[in-house]
């Protein structure tokens, strides 16, 4: 029981993860609507293997050693900030070309390009580098997490309810079926709903320029308030 219980909470912490609004999801959604559900799917799977190599690297214990450089850490927040403005305008550029009538082969379509832009924004995204600093360094040590403790008002009552094993496979293998998930069947609804409303297309592509170009412009201004402090 402890097994399943530990695995869906694993589930819970990728969906967590995966699901909130960001730049991972503008870009997954962008995919979706302009390219089909196949290229939003391709553009999750991106953001995924950024985790898995964040996993890797947490085992190894190099995210310990970013924690520890908060200069890098400011690097990577600059660094991530430019690329989410510089695919904010490639994303505003597929939005107004969107809304022209094209005929034969798509011309926007392009295998890999949201793979490896989603790749790219999640290398450097300080909300998922920030994560992985913090709970996916907490997930991997082995103990046990008391989850429904920490409540307010009914968390001495629920205290031993659903205690889950960290650092164990259960735990790890929810999280990443969790986030597997999310970028398959987020994909998926957002290509059907753009089926029936054509119009929805243009609608994302423009939300999505949107969101990246201000995080994008909100992590720079993080890191040069950072780097004005030294």
């Amino acid at each position: 029981m402890n097994t399943v219980a530990t695995l869906l909470v694993g589930v819970v912490f990728g969906l967590a993860l995966a699901a909130p609004p960001g730049p991972m999801n503008a870009v997954i959604a962008e995919e979706a609507v302009l390219r089909g559900w196949p290229a939003g799917t391709r553009a999750g799977l991106g953001a995924a293997t950024a985790d898995f190599l964040f996993f890797v690297l947490a085992y190894l214990g190099v995210v310990s050693f970013v924690q520890s450089v908060p200069r890098l850490q400011t690097a990577m927040i600059g660094v991530g900030g430019c690329l989410m403005c510089y695919f904010a305008v490639g994303t505003a550029r597929d939005a107004r070309a969107s809304f022209r009538p094209t005929t034969g082969e798509d011309p926007m379509v392009e295998d890999g390009k949201g793979f490896r832009k989603a790749l790219a924004l999640a290398l450097t995204n300080p909300f998922q580098v920030l994560f992985w600093l913090t709970v996916g360094v907490g997930m991997l040590r082995p103990g046990e997490l008391d989850v429904l403790a920490p409540l307010p008002l009914v968390g001495d009552g629920l205290a031993g309810a659903l205690v889950v094993s960290t650092g164990s496979p259960a735990l790890l293998g929810g999280f990443f079926l969790g986030v597997l998930s999310w970028v398959t069947l987020f994909p998926v609804s957002l290509a059907a709903a753009e089926k029936r409303i054509q119009a929805i297309g243009p609608v994302v592509a423009v939300g999505s320029a949107l969101v990246l170009g201000g995080f994008g412009v909100y992590f720079l201004y993080d890191a040069a308030t950072a780097v004005l402090a030294w």
